[in-house]
């Protein structure tokens, strides 16, 4: 039936026309621009985005597109900027013992709260199995406790992962309760004074590494009302072991108690002291808004996003101590400048394209954030987001991997520019890593518009399925948030990058040279939000 909606409804004049390359050269080029040196990393509140927002706009401005703010082509995010010098030491206290963890190497704490110091001083363990409150699984694993001046320790992803599972939960894939982010939001929510989730590795989708680069030095929130924890913390996986051993759960497998849908907390009669010494900076990050207005339906939106933000200067690792980030998210950034050409180089379209460099992907999804919280652009008629974050590939790719398949007919779309590609279409594999809920479009999904994440990263055209999950877990393993992820235009291969953004481009022109709405399906979470 979609196939049928999405003939009939392009009656457009232009629907005939082939549409223009986007253009390879542009795109390698941007990539090794943004994410040289000379942009320090990319950090929000730093001088890489000074050099990064003004160097956007300029780029925007010499490709014809407008100002999407009004007359500005930025959109101001106000934000905190707390910088935590955690005690070198958290200690873990009991009858049976004391552990004494190294910051770093053992935990890393921090806080979103705008004080001048936090701690937790002897505050109460106790075992909160995933740390979920479901309603609809009947899920509960904070029932019976009173959190106030309490720290609850709980795994990361949820109880279907690995459980085999497919009713418990979403069986492998992650769901939202599985994201470290829902996992403080709750704690807070519950009143809990601390939050301590245990890492491991293949639950999580990335080593101790990344949470050593992410969780420390200076970090970005948006002040809001809802409740906050005085320390969001994690461990790692031997330090837990080492925490459980003198603990009233010595012997018991807390992981298997974890995953039972009768679960209720254990206090572990244990107390932890940590604290952290802030200091607070408030300044306003921006995102960058172009536009390209539409002829006939100018009011209606195609939106393309990518974060242009990166780590900025931090920790040195091999002597180099710049994040560059030409994956993550030089290379989206960059496909916004390719594809904002393409369109440019095309027949005008009849409704309008936008596109959105946000910043604070990096700390929480923070500038996308932001935007779904203040528009710019009517929710109701912005008709679809395409988002793009760490396009990378070995070469063309014969798969269009979909994150998030099954939510909406934006599927169809994709499938559809696939195929004139010689592609197939797939769920993604990995779906229980949470990728969905990883970039932008996730906040555009909240607010009701349908939303396409998708590239090739499966199986290669001339590099099997298991060469590509070689490329693809090295880069995760030695390149993902550190120094290394740098752009080597000698060994990066560009027309996989291309043909994913012809395809992502050509699902806009589709889009922007008709007058259907792509629909959210039945069960989706996000319909609602829609209606």
């Amino acid at each position: 039936m979609i196939a049928a909606i999405l003939s009939s409804c392009n009656d457009s004049k232009k629907a005939g026309l082939k549409p223009v390359e986007v253009d390879q050269s542009t795109i390698g080029l941007q990539i090794e621009r943004l994410a040289s040196d000379e942009f320090l990393g990319r950090k929000p509140f730093t001088e890489g985005e000074t050099i990064t927002v003004n160097y956007l706009k300029d780029e925007f401005e010499k490709l014809g597109l407008v100002p999407g703010n009004g007359e500005s082509y930025f959109q101001e995010v106000p934000m905190v900027e707390i910088t935590g010098i955690p005690s070198e030491n958290m200690v873990i206290s009991g009858e049976n013992g004391n552990i004494n963890l190294k910051v770093l190497t053992d935990f890393v704490a921090t806080t979103n709260k705008p004080d001048t110091s936090v701690s937790l001083q002897n505050s109460e363990l106790v075992f909160a199995g995933y740390g979920i409150v479901a309603p609809e699984y009947g899920w509960n694993d904070y029932e019976g406790i009173e959190w106030k001046g309490k720290t609850a320790v709980v795994l990361i992803n949820d109880p279907g992962f690995k459980s085999g599972d497919s009713t418990l939960f979403k069986g492998n894939e992650m769901t939202y309760y599985g994201r470290w982010t829902y996992k403080y939001e709750e704690a807070a929510r519950q009143g809990a004074d601390g939050l301590i989730i245990i890492h491991d590795t293949e639950p999580a989708a990335y080593g101790w590494n990344v949470i050593e680069s992410g969780w420390s030095g200076a970090r970005l929130t948006i002040e809001s009302d809802m409740p906050l924890l005085n320390v969001e913390s994690w461990i790692s996986g031997e330090s837990a072991e080492k925490m459980f051993d003198v603990s009233s759960m010595k012997g018991q497998d807390y992981k298997a108690l974890a995953r039972n849908k009768d679960f209720k907390p254990i206090p572990l009669e244990l107390n932890v002291s940590v604290g952290i010494t802030n200091t607070i900076k408030r300044d306003v990050s921006k995102n960058v808004v172009a536009m390209i207005p539409g002829t006939e339906r100018k009011d209606e939106y195609i939106i393309y996003s990518a974060h242009w933000d990166h780590f900025g200067v931090g920790k040195a690792i091999e002597g180099d101590s710049i994040y560059n980030g030409a994956v993550d998210n030089a290379s989206g950034t960059a496909s916004l400048l390719a594809i904002a050409e393409a369109f440019k180089k095309s027949e005008p379209t009849e409704r309008s394209i936008v596109f959105i460099a946000v910043t604070g992907e990096e700390q929480g999804l923070l500038g996308s954030a932001y935007y779904a919280e203040h528009p710019i652009f009517s929710p109701e008629k912005t008709v679809a987001n395409i988002n793009m974050d760490a396009i990378d590939s070995p070469g063309r790719m014969k798969d269009l991997t979909i994150t998030g398949y099954g939510h909406s007919e934006m599927d169809e779309y994709a499938k559809e520019a696939a195929e004139k590609q010689g592609r197939y279409v797939i769920p993604d594999p990995e779906a229980e890593k949470g990728y969905f809920f990883r970039s932008d479009h996730f906040n555009f999904a909240k607010i009701g518009i349908p939303a396409l994440y998708a590239a090739g990263s499966y199986e290669g055209f001339d590099h099997s399925i298991e060469e590509i999950k070689a490329y693809n877990d090295n880069y995760r393993m030695h390149k993902y948030h550190q120094p290394s992820d740098e752009y080597d235009p000698a060994t990066t291969k560009l027309s996989g990058i291309q043909a994913d953004l012809q395809l992502l481009f050509e699902v806009g022109l589709k889009l922007s040279n008709e007058d259907y709405f792509p629909k959210w399906y039945e069960g989706s979470e996000f319909k609602a939000a829609r209606k």
